[in-house]
């Protein structure tokens, strides 16, 4: 089975909340909610892939000194194998905005379980509920 190797970022506000961004239509898994990254590149580290990730789909720049790692899912859908670090961000430049028409929401940790995930993403709700 194919391991996919994706980065995600639980970026977290002054208020303590955490960023949700919906899966656009026509993506699979379409109008379930995640945590934002995406795909690490040939050559690419998951810090690297994440930076330009946050830079392409929601405008903002973060460097990988604030890229804390936080924990991991592990999990296998049908056609390929998910392995998606995910870390804590607290600090970047700009204003968060849907650059590739996703819906986003800033939620707090206890209301994460409110939000329809990938299965790949459920697991990692306690870890952060238990963390912030």
């Amino acid at each position: 089975m194919k391991i996919v190797l994706v980065s995600a970022v639980a970026l977290i506000d002054v208020d303590g909340r955490v960023l949700l961004a919906q899966r656009p239509m026509g993506k699979s898994m379409a109008g379930l909610w995640e945590f934002p990254g995406g795909k690490v590149e040939p050559g690419e580290t998951p810090e690297a892939a994440l930076i330009r990730e946050l830079h392409e789909e929601l405008g903002i720049d973060t460097w990988a000194s604030c890229l804390a790692p936080l924990t991991f899912a592990s999990h296998s859908y049908e056609d390929f194998h998910l392995l998606m670090p995910l870390f804590a961000c607290r600090k970047w430049q700009g204003m968060v905005q849907g650059r590739e028409g996703q819906a986003l929401k800033w939620v707090r940790p206890g209301d994460l379980r409110s939000y329809p995930m990938p299965p790949a993403d459920l697991p990692l709700i306690a870890v952060l509920r238990d963390w912030l």
